[in-house]
Formats: C-alpha cells, structure tokens, sequence
C-alpha cells in the first residue's frame, strides 16, 4: 500500500467528510484537536489550516502548526497530524510539536508509526534539535510509537483533572 501525506485541500471533501463522519460516529474524540472544528464549511476548515501554518490570524498563544492528512493510493483520508512548530507552556506541558490520530477502522495498521516518523523529519527540516511528543497515560498503543520511533520519556503532567499526559522527547540531531 502506498502511504503519503498531503496538504488539506477541498478536493478531497469527500474522503474528509467520511474520515469525520466516521470518528464522530465511534465517540471518540478527534484527533488531532486541529480537526475537531465543524465541517461544514469545508473551504473555511480546509482555508484555516492553511492560514494556521502560515502564522496568518494566530489567536493569541497559538504557534504556527501544519496538519497533514494521511491517504492511500486511492487518496482514502486514514489519518492525519498536527506539527507545530514551536512550543508555549501549555504544549510544553501537555501538546507538544505533534498530534496525530488514525481513524478508527484503520487502527493497527502501522499508520501513526508512519505519521509520526514523516512528523519527524518535518521537525528536523524546522531546526528543532529535539521533539516533544506527548501521550496520555491509557494510551499504551501511541506510546508504543512514540517509543519505537526513539521517544525518550520525560517527567509526566497531570492535569487539573487529574489526567496524566506521559511527555516524551526524540532527538533530532545527527
């Protein structure tokens, strides 16, 4: 199977609007949190994460950040990432440079293993010397990835909720 991802774009309203419909159907919550907005404009969701990346519009506290779908030859939407570009507090705690999630149907697959790693070298092509990518604590499988693509774990944060968001570093000096 061929895997790449690839800039947001409208033409591709049908396959995101089945991914969407598809995790707001499991109960899940939607991740990244950069796809949770409402899509029924697609060209203003699709227009807003181009602007995201270019920095244009930032709300205060936000950072530059580039999401990317994750399709197959068939430009199937199964997954998608988040990579920002720089780290606030409150990414530094708790949302690190990326977010990427798999639809539910796809889980298992090796896709998060390939999104993170293409992250990865997005980050590395940023100058940032190393990656903070960040997990919940019930999430085993994602910290399995973030592992084995040579997460290091860090001190933990635990949210006023009492949540535990695991925080893991990846070098990415030569």
């Amino acid at each position: 199977m061929s895997l790449k991802l690839v800039k947001p774009t409208t033409s591709l309203q049908d396959a995101y609007m089945d991914f969407y419909q598809e995790w707001a159907k499991s109960g899940e919550e939607i991740i990244p949190s950069a796809l949770r907005k409402d899509p029924t404009n697609f060209e203003a969701l699709v227009q807003g994460l181009i602007d995201t990346e270019e920095g244009v519009g930032l709300p205060e506290g936000y950072v530059p950040a580039t999401t990317r779908w994750l399709v197959d030859e068939k430009y199937k939407i199964l997954g998608a990432c988040n990579i920002r570009h720089d780290l606030t507090g409150p990414l530094l705690e708790t949302g690190g440079h990326v977010g990427y999630g798999v639809r539910p149907s796809e889980r298992g697959n090796g896709y998060a293993t390939f999104m993170l790693k293409e992250t990865l070298k997005f980050l590395k092509a940023l100058e940032i010397p190393r990656a903070l990518v960040t997990s919940n604590d019930d999430n085993e499988a994602s910290m399995r990835v973030i592992e084995k693509c040579g997460g290091m774990q860090g001190l933990p944060f635990t949210e006023k909720d009492g949540n535990v968001v695991r925080r893991f570093w990846i070098d990415l000096r030569d």
